[in-house]
């Protein structure tokens, strides 16, 4: 039960990391599309529409994305905060538990679904030879 308990904790903390990567995912299209905008403005000044450009240079252009922050500022955050404290509480309970060694649900699991002896089926890179 203590392995299955550390799979499920191991597969939560995989899922935070994908939450990560959306993240930075997200502060780096934010970033594409302030910089389009840059372009967006240059163009409707050049095809006269001055006021729309105005608007959008003072109103879209280097706002933040939710009160106070820029889109680093929310993935620093979530780094620092949520996404620190969610690794150190896996780690630690692997440590405590199991000697610090990870993936231990997944290696029974391949254990079990393996066939023995065929290749391709090696327990261990250093088991092929």
């Amino acid at each position: 039960m203590t392995v299955e308990a550390l799979g499920k904790l191991s597969e939560a903390l995989e899922t935070v990391e994908r939450v990560r990567g959306h993240l930075y995912s997200a502060h780096q299209l934010i970033g594409t599309a302030d910089f389009a905008l840059d372009e967006a403005v240059s163009l409707f000044m050049q095809a006269g529409h001055s006021e729309m450009a105005e608007r959008i240079q003072r109103e879209l252009i280097g706002r933040n994305v939710i009160p106070g922050h820029w889109t680093f500022q929310i993935v620093e955050e979530f780094d620092d905060g949520y996404y620190s404290e969610f690794r150190e509480m896996e780690r630690e309970a692997r440590e405590r538990l199991v000697g610090g060694r990870r993936h231990l649900y997944e290696a029974q699991l391949k254990e079990r679904r393996r066939t023995h002896g065929r290749r391709g089926h090696e327990a261990r890179p250093d088991d092929l030879g």
